[in-house]
């Protein structure tokens, strides 16, 4: 309906609808943690190649190297320079995000993903059986917003200091889980990233929160790329 009463404006690809809103009213600002963090991911991931990936028989998708406009690099800078020791991945689909995670954290940490499907059930997965033999990935098929299944995994996401959250954009999930993240009491306070934050769906979701946040849509992905600052609030 939307398409047909406002045409996009140029022929891409793929287009989605967002809407550009003023910053002088948002409920939270960058924290200079967020911005040393961001620096210094951004630069590392202008050396981040992911040729290799493409070199290993894998279904990678042709994308994925491309930055900015995908958020694959700035992920691999941020893990490389903030040195996360338990990493926790919501929405794992074909694992390209997980692959690439593993493969620029430190030797000894380790990354949890989480999602509802199977990644064999993709159609085109990334992930091999050989990712998970050393024991360093881990996926869960479970849904992280069932406050029962939250509880059982409490102790795992307590001492998890990185998270990258990119489920399905339906803004209804995302504060759910939000919600459920302000019950925890983290060990180190982790930086998030969250995914697609300039999608209709989720422009609300990322205005609402009022913790320390950063928009890296500019050295991310195409549809949005929010970096939270997970810092205990003063009444924490």
């Amino acid at each position: 309906m939307l398409r047909s009463l406002l045409p996009p404006p140029v022929q891409v690809r793929h287009g989605e609808y967002s809407m550009i809103l003023s910053a002088d009213d948002d409920p939270a600002q960058p924290s200079d943690r967020l911005f040393t963090a961001a620096l210094q991911g951004i630069e590392a991931a202008r050396r981040v190649s992911l040729v290799p990936f493409y070199q290993t028989g894998r279904r990678f998708p042709a994308e994925a190297d491309i930055w900015p406009g995908e958020n694959y690099k700035l992920l691999a800078g941020l893990v490389q320079t903030l040195h996360p020791k338990q990493v926790v991945e919501v929405g794992t689909a074909e694992g390209v995000g997980a692959v690439i995670l593993k493969r620029f954290l430190p030797e000894r940490s380790r990354i949890t993903t989480f999602d509802i499907k199977d990644w064999r059930d993709f159609r085109h997965p990334v992930f091999t059986e050989a990712d998970f033999a050393d024991g360093r990935l881990v996926q869960h098929l479970e849904d992280l917003t069932d406050p029962a299944i939250f509880e059982k995994h409490r102790a795992l996401l307590e001492a998890a200091d990185f998270f990258f959250l990119d489920g399905p954009k339906d803004g209804v999930m995302e504060p759910k889980l939000l919600k459920l993240f302000e019950t925890v009491r983290f060990r180190e306070p982790p930086l998030m990233v969250v995914d697609d934050i300039r999608l209709w769906n989720m422009l609300a979701v990322w205005r609402g929160i009022i913790r320390p946040k950063l928009d890296l849509t500019s050295f991310g992905h195409w549809s949005g790329t929010g970096l939270i600052d997970w810092t205990p609030t003063p009444a924490a």
